[in-house]
């Protein structure tokens, strides 16, 4: 019997892959799910699966984060993932084997059969997962985000964006050497862009990128304090969030 876990923060998505693997492969047993990257550790330490269908966006980081907190294992993995072509472009160049939201049964079963597949051979693929997320890495490092004002179009690279603050319907980008840029869309709207680039939101009207921060001010009325000395209040209901997301960096 092949043991295997969940981790997926959408409790659909849970559900979905849940039903399918009982429905189409009586040989895997599920022995558990999880939402996030924390209780995905403590899930695959208890468990100890022999896959792990790992959703690439968690609420307190990415998939990738997660494996790279683990010193070493020897299960297989099976990426989820909404549609993204820079994510897929990843996957593919490592050879993983990935499940697409919304989820195709065909493609989930061609996808699972690999694994088990793998898993008879004992076949190592951490390897395989290594190259992944270098890869990612890469082209994180090149991705960039085209920002339209009412007379320019400003081509900014990810990395040099500091934190971006809302105003109504109007989002500033700070960006290296000072340079700030006002664009006619909602924070709200690069939010769902940017979030699985390592930006986060700790507070309605700032979303922040988390290799640009320097200090946490834990305190009630705490705030962030980013490499440009730039301070950034951080919400009550926030502060937990990003505490806990950045010990999993």
């Amino acid at each position: 019997m092949i043991r295997a876990i969940i981790i997926d923060d959408e409790p659909a998505m849970q559900e979905v892959n849940s039903q399918l693997l009982s429905e189409y492969f009586p040989q895997i047993k599920l022995v558990g799910t999880a939402d996030c990257i924390k209780t995905g550790i403590d899930l695959i330490h208890k468990k100890k699966p022999d896959l792990v269908l790992l959703d690439i966006q968690l609420s307190d980081g990415s998939g990738f984060q997660l494996l790279q907190k683990l010193p070493s294992y020897d299960f297989k993995v099976v990426f989820i993932t909404a549609f993204d072509s820079f994510a897929i472009k990843a996957i593919k160049f490592s050879a993983i084997d990935y499940i697409l939201k919304p989820v195709n049964e065909i493609e989930f079963q061609q996808a699972i059969q690999r694994a088990i597949e793998l898993i008879e051979k004992k076949v190592h693929t951490e390897s395989q997962v290594n190259v992944l997320m270098d890869s990612f890495k890469k082209e994180l490092q090149n991705k960039k985000l085209v920002l339209r004002t009412q007379n320019s179009m400003h081509i900014v690279d990810i990395s040099d964006i500091h934190f971006c603050k809302s105003d109504n319907s109007y989002t500033t980008f700070y960006l290296d050497n000072n340079e700030k840029i006002l664009v006619s869309k909602s924070l709200k709207d690069y939010e769902s862009i940017l979030k699985e680039y390592g930006f986060f939101r700790p507070h309605q009207s700032y979303l922040v990128n988390l290799n640009h921060i320097k200090k946490v001010d834990k305190t009630d009325h705490g705030f962030l304090i980013m490499k440009n000395k730039k301070e950034i209040p951080i919400s009550i209901r926030q502060k937990k969030n990003l505490i806990d997301l950045l010990d999993n960096l």
